[in-house]
């Protein structure tokens, strides 16, 4: 009898699940799983995490949830789409642009699917009770505890981790947000998700600095999106020209995957939709930006936690790239910015202008407020 609750209590729980967004559902065991602990021990010992210390710092309580919290029976992982209505390497060969990455160009993600974890683990809690399934305990997370996102959404069943790294599901392809609530609640558990890349390499091949060193190994030392949002001070050289015009994260290796061909914006909520003024930001007016403008422009978005400082000094290496010498007039006042970084990349990027001849186009969107 407490099987049959607790598997109605289940199907009841994604009907709700998907009545706050969540279009992937799925539940696994709180219990270490020994391989993906090892897997997770090998990649820190071998110094891909970079300086995201707090990787290493937690790693005792990210091995498993039980590791967290040891009450722990179940993990409930959901996942939110925000798959883009365009290609997101549209704007490539578009040097006067920055590049924001996808998940980046409307609101910041981890207040709106925290919200609906919340609102879910409320009414699990609440139906448990009404069910006379005893008191259910519970604790949300979304990207900034020591929870292995992707290997749990896997063993739930919302797909499986590609060669990139990220998770692909076979309905929202790479693009979905993840959050889990662990449970005390023996919830029946999910089918596996499982490995359908075969022999596909196209996001191992899409890397613009060759981050992965095998299929399904990030080293995020070498990534574009820990480059431009985790890494502090000056970016090393050898990758300055592979990031493009990439001014915040990176898309590339999720872009190519072929399975987005079954990925449908219709399953995105609204507060995911682009900023008009996010979507192809010109750089002379982003190197322009000083602590204030940036605030007011990035408010609300995931882009403010990193600060004016790294995220000018990011528009400064796209400058550089750009081969448009019209950028001198932003750029040269920056060698005297009073953050080291900001001036150093200014300088290289003011080397990189000096031989450039001007370039002309049709100017993109300007940075206004969407109506």
């Amino acid at each position: 009898m407490v099987n049959d609750a607790l598997n109605a209590l289940a199907r009841d729980l994604e009907a709700q699940a998907r009545e706050l967004g969540f279009c992937a559902f799925g539940v696994a065991a709180a219990e270490e799983d020994a391989d993906r602990a090892a897997r997770l021990d090998a990649w820190l010992a071998d110094g891909m995490h970079g300086s995201m210390d707090w990787m290493a710092d937690r790693a005792h309580h990210r091995r498993s949830p039980q590791g967290l919290w040891p009450e722990a029976r179940r993990v409930i992982a959901l996942g939110m789409s925000y798959a883009p209505a365009g290609d997101p390497l549209s704007l490539a060969e578009v040097p006067e642009v920055g590049r924001i990455s996808v998940y980046a160009q409307g609101a910041d993600y981890h207040d709106w699917v925290k919200k609906a974890l919340k609102n879910l683990a409320r009414w699990l809690v609440s139906e448990a009770d009404k069910r006379r399934l005893g008191p259910a305990g519970v604790k949300v997370f979304t990207d900034t505890a020591p929870v292995m996102e992707k290997p749990l959404a896997a063993a739930a069943g919302l797909g499986w981790q590609g060669k990139h790294t990220n998770m692909v599901s076979r309905e929202h392809g790479s693009w979905l947000f993840l959050g889990e609530i662990y449970t005390t609640l023996e919830l029946p558990l999910s089918a596996e998700g499982r490995d359908r890349c075969g022999s596909c390499r196209a996001c191992q091949d899409a890397c613009p600095t060759q981050a992965f060193p095998s299929p399904y190994r990030l080293d995020a030392r070498r990534c574009v999106s820990y480059l431009t949002i985790e890494h502090k001070g000056p970016i090393p050289e050898e990758f300055r020209v592979g990031l493009g015009n990439r001014i915040y994260g990176c898309d590339d290796c999720l872009a190519v995957c072929p399975w987005n061909k079954f990925a449908e914006t219709a399953h995105r909520l609204k507060a995911f939709l682009p900023r008009a003024e996010l979507t192809a930001p010109r750089l002379a007016e982003l190197l322009t930006l000083d602590d204030a403008g940036f605030r007011k422009l990035f408010s609300g978005s995931p882009i403010k936690r990193i600060g004016r400082d790294r995220f000018v000094r990011n528009c400064l290496y796209a400058a550089g790239n750009s081969g448009n010498a019209a950028l001198m007039a932003q750029v040269a006042p920056l060698q005297a910015d009073p953050d080291p970084a900001v001036a150093e990349a200014a300088r290289w990027a003011a080397q990189r202008l000096k031989a450039s001849p001007p370039t002309g186009g049709e100017d993109p969107p300007k940075l206004t407020e969407a109506p």
